[in-house]
């Protein structure tokens, strides 16, 4: 580098990205935020050690590590899950938002992102509720009595603890729609002036 580009640097003011991901500001959020992230990391880790296991296991050792899939498919239902949550309060979620980017600022704007948080919270209560009877069928049984509780094949491990983050993610999802769609109605309804 010359001289005059290290001049030029030190002259021009760097500004860091503005991050758009929510913070925890009550203590509610800071405890499901938290527990969620540590969720997200441990299954992390957890799924890279097994992964890693079964590929030293299989490729290397010529053994097969009995079962791991079941395990598998439990730790990466809480990662996706918890993390589902965690995006749903950071507001950081997948969505193709084309709203935000070409649509002017104004009423028309500030309806359709109503609409945006509307439909989304509605159709994730759906789930959530799909997601209630899917728990409940793996927790109760096919016939809701406890009784015949579907279990994996080879560790017998009850399907409802994959089943469980399902419903708590698309809960929490909901609830932080719902926050969602109540600031876009604020927005809406004063003008674009919330506090």
């Amino acid at each position: 580098m010359t001289q005059a580009q290290c001049k030029y640097i030190e002259e021009t003011e760097y500004e860091a990205p503005i991050s758009t991901v929510r913070v925890a500001t009550n203590p509610f959020d800071k405890i499901i935020t938290r527990t969620f992230a540590i969720i997200c990391f441990v299954m992390a880790i957890v799924l890279a050690v097994i992964i890693s296991a079964a590929t030293v296991m299989r490729y290397i050792l010529e053994m097969d590590l009995y079962g791991y899939e079941e395990w598998i498919k439990i730790f990466a239902f809480w990662l996706y899950f918890m993390g589902a949550g965690y995006g749903a309060f950071a507001g950081s979620h997948v969505s193709a938002d084309l709203v935000q980017s070409y649509v002017k600022e104004g009423f028309i704007k500030r309806l359709l992102i109503f609409t945006k948080t509307v439909v989304t919270l509605g159709v994730t209560l759906l789930f959530t509720w799909y997601g209630w009877d899917f728990f409940y069928f793996g927790f109760a049984g096919p016939l809701g009595t406890g009784v015949a509780i579907p279990k994996t094949v080879a560790w017998r491990i009850p399907l409802w603890t994959g089943y469980l983050p399902i419903l708590i993610g698309l809960f929490f999802m909901s609830y932080y729609f719902l926050w969602d769609m109540i600031r876009a109605a604020k927005a809406l309804f004063a003008g674009g002036k919330t506090e």
